[in-house]
């Protein structure tokens, strides 16, 4: 089996997450992103919401991913917030209630059908106002320079064939002494018959790094204080779902662990 390319894993995850749009389905019924039953309320806890967060939420909306990128986040009035991968806008929408009117949230998503989900979510959450949801990709932002306060992301970034380039990304376009909070999935002794297999790729798998290498990345970028400041161990949890039948070598000895990863856009220098 040959190594897939960039532009066959973005075809892929582009057809898969448009199908979930429209089918509300992930591996199965009534499942959410990566594979999180959306019915499950003890897997939503432990991917670190609590009931108050879910009660926010208006009915049917549920991107569960692989973590809360807000749960550790100092979001504030009148912040603005990015949010890379936002899927039908669950944590666009708690976010927004964290900035209030005088603040914005951005989802960004490449797949036109999720945008239209997130616009009608945040309509139905009473929040058009304060959110905007813009179609385009997370290795080249449509978002200026300098322009946004927080990013966060949830089980995303594991999906690019091109995570440096991310990395890059969101530190031109975070404000200098801006933060990133992101939730994502990275594995240890991955097999290459994972890395391999295309459904893998959509199945938030088989683009996942070692910890390490994946917080090199974002060091490289720029980005200082970088950090894991909450990490679960997700194996289980995953190989609990519909989803695991899916995943060539599932069953194989390595490990997926959920992170949340900080890192800070250094303040910008006073001049002498």
């Amino acid at each position: 089996m040959s190594t897939p390319k960039a532009k066959q894993i973005k075809e892929k995850v582009r057809e898969v997450y448009s199908k979930r749009a429209q089918e509300e389905s992930c591996c199965a019924p009534r499942a959410s992103s990566c594979c999180a039953p959306e019915s499950d309320a003890g897997i939503a806890e432990k991917m670190g919401y609590t009931k108050e967060e879910l009660d926010l939420l208006p009915k049917g909306v549920a991107s569960l991913g692989c973590g809360n990128p807000i749960a550790f986040s100092e979001i504030k009035q009148g912040d603005v917030v990015l949010d890379l991968g936002s899927g039908p806008g669950m944590d666009v929408i708690l976010a927004a209630r964290k900035v209030g009117k005088k603040g914005k949230v951005i989802g960004l998503d490449m797949t036109p059908e999720m945008i239209e989900k997130g616009k009608h979510n945040a309509q139905q959450a009473g929040l058009a106002e304060i959110v905007e949801f813009r179609l385009g990709e997370i290795e080249d932002m449509p978002i200026d320079d300098a322009s946004v306060d927080w990013i966060i992301s949830n089980c995303v970034i594991n999906l690019s064939p091109d995570k440096a380039q991310v990395f890059k990304e969101a530190y031109r376009v975070l404000k200098p002494g801006g933060a990133m909070l992101i939730s994502d999935l990275v594995s240890h002794n991955l097999p290459q018959k994972v890395k391999d297999s295309l459904a893998s790729w959509a199945g938030c798998i088989a683009g996942t790094l070692e910890e390490s290498e994946y917080l090199d990345l974002i060091k490289k970028a720029g980005f200082k204080d970088v950090a894991v400041v909450d990490k679960v161990d997700a194996t289980q949890i995953l190989r609990s779902t519909d989803c695991a039948t899916t995943q060539p070598g599932f069953s194989d000895s390595y490990a997926i662990y959920s992170i949340k990863v900080k890192a800070v856009k250094p303040p910008a220098q006073k001049r002498k």
